[in-house]
């Protein structure tokens, strides 16, 4: 004997096993363990969409941007030192230092300066970006973490600025020892300087010194900008390349323990010979001096070729090396991806007379 059941029923008996299948299905997947009993690591997308939310003239030829996401909603953290990698509409990738309030979860700044002659990004940043524009940009990642040691020697040339005033800021939160030095050309290209007075006012001693070159002798030397390191100071530097030298030249005679420092640019190239680049497809010979990088030579020979840190660490000119020994010098690419023929040409090399067929670029 058999007992009909209604309709209704049924349709909630299929949706039930509908249901208790995707349950079946997609629960292995998102609790399954390895071996060591640990969860494999779920996927997160690398990118933001961000939109322009205010644009200001912080000094001569510097503009800064705060993003936004489209929502309003809170954008991932980050850290002083940090930075943030924009993917511009014409294509370009370039790499420019967070320099808002990490406190602020809704909100990234960044501040840039104009560089007529440089590689085009800066021009891009200060003429198509206003307000409202839309744009994706990375992940905030850190290549110049603050350690928050109890005291703290901050040297910024000109838009260096841009790292450390976040730093000042967690130091006069963490209420740290700290000073910080801003040198430039002159007053006015030198961005930030009504926020620095506001953050040092409330701490007496005189936190903050500006000391522009066109009210000195010209440039101040390594000693003169390390004068205030007291015993057991970290410093903390950032700006043009002259600067830096003249930081580590004289740092060793100072009373201060630890140096840390940013670059602007690529840092020149130290220990290398000469090796040669074969283009995909049996294509040209390019011969690597050994002062310049595999960056410098390919962009000589073809402009449009894409890269963005040129320190190693973003992977925007990452290529695969079909032969050849490389020597890798960059800080992103894993023993997996070394082994499997990747290589960063903004810094990675090859023995003296080595030659490394490319073949194309890796996304």
């Amino acid at each position: 004997m058999s007992h009909d059941r209604p309709p209704t029923a049924r349709r909630e008996d299929r949706y039930l096993r509908f249901l208790d299948a995707l349950v079946r299905f997609y629960l292995p997947l998102g609790t399954r363990r390895d071996r060591y009993g640990r969860r494999p690591p779920q996927p997160v997308s690398a990118e933001l969409e961000v939109v322009v939310a205010a644009r200001t003239d912080e000094a001569d030829g510097v503009v800064s941007l705060l993003f936004q996401a489209p929502d309003g909603a809170a954008l991932p953290p980050w850290q002083p030192g940090a930075h943030l990698e924009l993917r511009l509409p014409s294509g370009l990738r370039r790499h420019y230092s967070l320099c808002g309030d990490p406190a602020d979860p809704r909100s990234y700044r960044i501040a840039v300066r104009r560089l007529a002659d440089g590689g085009g990004g800066s021009v891009e940043v200060h003429d198509a970006l206003a307000v409202g524009a839309r744009l994706t940009v990375g992940l905030p990642r850190n290549a110049f973490p603050f350690a928050a040691d109890r005291s703290v020697l901050l040297i910024a040339g000109g838009i260096g600025i841009t790292p450390l005033l976040p730093m000042a800021r967690e130091a006069a939160r963490r209420g740290l020892d700290w000073r910080l030095v801003h040198t430039g050309r002159s007053r006015a290209g030198m961005p930030f300087a009504d926020e620095l007075a506001e953050l040092a006012a409330p701490h007496p001693g005189g936190r903050v010194e500006l000391r522009p070159d066109d009210e000195h002798d010209g440039p101040p030397d390594g000693a003169e900008l390390l004068r205030g390191a007291a015993p057991g100071t970290a410093v903390y530097v950032c700006g043009p390349a002259p600067m830096l030298d003249a930081v580590r030249r004289a740092f060793d005679a100072s009373p201060a323990t630890a140096l840390h420092f940013e670059r602007f640019t690529a840092a020149p190239v130290v220990g290398g010979r000469p090796f040669t680049l074969r283009l995909p497809g049996g294509g040209a010979l390019l011969e690597v001096p050994a002062d310049r990088s595999a960056l410098d030579v390919l962009r000589e020979h073809d402009p449009g070729t894409p890269y963005s840190c040129t320190q190693g660490f973003c992977g925007v000119c990452r290529r695969r090396v079909v032969s050849g020994t490389v020597e890798h010098r960059d800080r992103r690419l894993s023993d997996q991806e070394r082994a499997e023929g990747q290589m960063l040409v903004c810094v990675s090399r090859a023995p003296e007379g080595e030659c490394l067929e490319l073949d194309g670029y890796l996304p």
